[in-house]
Order: C-alpha cells, then structure tokens, then sequence
C-alpha cells in the first residue's frame, strides 16, 4: 500500500473522480452536490492524495484549506473492490495526520445524510468526528450533514 500526494492527472484517479461526481449528481439535487471537480481539485489550496494497492487505485481524498488553521475533507471515495477492506479508514487517517502537520486545528467536511453515505457517516464518527452546523459557505439543507473534528485534542492511530 502506498499513499502519494497526487496531481490528479492519472487515467484511474479521474475516472475515480468521475465516477463519484456521477454518484453525488445520481444521489442528490444539484445544489446539494458539492464534489470538486479535477480542476478544483488541482487548485493551491487543495492537497489530492491517491492509495494504490499492488498498482491499482484504492482509494482518493483530499485536504482543501478553508483559512489560516481551518481545513476541510474532500472528494473521499474508494474504489469498488476496495471498499470495506479498510482502505478508507487508512486514508482518513493519514489526511487527519497530514492536515495536523500543516498546522490546521480544525478539520471539517460534509456529507449526504441519506442511506447511501451511512458508511461514510459511521467511519468519521469512529475516528472522532462529530456532527456541527454548516460551515465555510454552506448552507443548511434536506440532504447534508456536516461534521468536525477538533485536531487540537484528538489522537489518531498511526496505523
């Protein structure tokens, strides 16, 4: 298993991508879709990471900085035949790691509220997020939920 900070331009990691963006655009209203797409993705404000197993993409996500010490998860997704395997939790951990060792003291996202994000919803309370009222630019609406993690007070498992 290797994790490497990504430039978003590899056939698998778009198709990745693509595929998510498609499943939010499937699963929810327009204005409650807020996936980036690759070009927001390759922004300076965003740090992409890949998870590859034996060559295959496993998993992606990202860090996108709100402002000084505040940050927020995006575009987390793993690839079918990868999914409750633990790739995502591994992942997940490693981008609380990254975002603690760039300085940020709070780590944000937001997700679907509906019975297709119910594992998601389950991994990030397990590893200490706790749900919140919306933040940066969001708005409160019928099919999100938003959640926070405090990086100050939280400890995460290397492993």
């Amino acid at each position: 298993m290797k994790i490497v900070l990504d430039n978003v331009t590899h056939p698998q990691v778009i198709a990745l991508l693509n595929e998510h963006l498609q499943d939010m655009h499937s699963n929810s209203p327009p204005d409650a879709v807020h996936a980036l797409n690759v070009g927001r993705l390759q922004s300076a404000d965003v740090r992409f990471f890949s998870l590859w197993c034996d060559g295959k993409l496993a998993a992606c996500g990202a860090l996108k900085r709100l402002d000084g010490d505040r940050g927020e998860l995006k575009s987390m997704r793993s690839a079918n035949g990868f999914r409750g395997k633990g790739y995502g939790r591994k992942l997940l951990r490693f981008l609380i790691r990254d975002a603690r060792a760039g300085g940020m003291t709070e780590l944000y996202l937001e997700t679907g509220n509906a019975p297709l994000f119910d594992a998601a919803r389950a991994l990030y309370s397990s590893e200490g997020f706790e749900y919140c009222g919306p933040f940066a630019r969001y708005r409160e609406n019928d099919f999100s939920c938003f959640m926070k993690l405090d990086l100050t007070h939280q400890k995460v498992s290397l492993n």
